[in-house]
């Protein structure tokens, strides 16, 4: 199962967060909200995500709506390790 806490962290590590992301939520915005996560972020995140949980990305699943929040990165990444893909 894949933790909240993991996806948070990984996303603050990629973000340079630091302290910041113990006040990442669920419901936190990412998209547009906070000024690390550019494109590069995401691709950078995507990379990060395909190697830590041993999952490929294609590019058909990435989408505005993916990177919403973090809950919706979370949810993405849990659902793709429970189909094995």
């Amino acid at each position: 199962m894949v933790e909240f806490d993991e996806v948070r962290r990984l996303i603050g590590e990629i973000l340079q967060l630091g302290e910041r992301t113990q006040k990442l939520t669920p419901d936190t915005p990412l998209l547009g909200s906070i000024p690390e996560f550019d494109s590069m972020a995401v691709v950078t995140l995507i990379n990060a995500v395909e190697e830590r949980f041993d999952i490929m990305v294609a590019d058909d699943e990435i989408s505005a709506e993916t990177f919403e929040t973090v809950g919706t990165v979370h949810a993405f990444i849990r659902d793709k390790v429970m189909a094995g893909s």
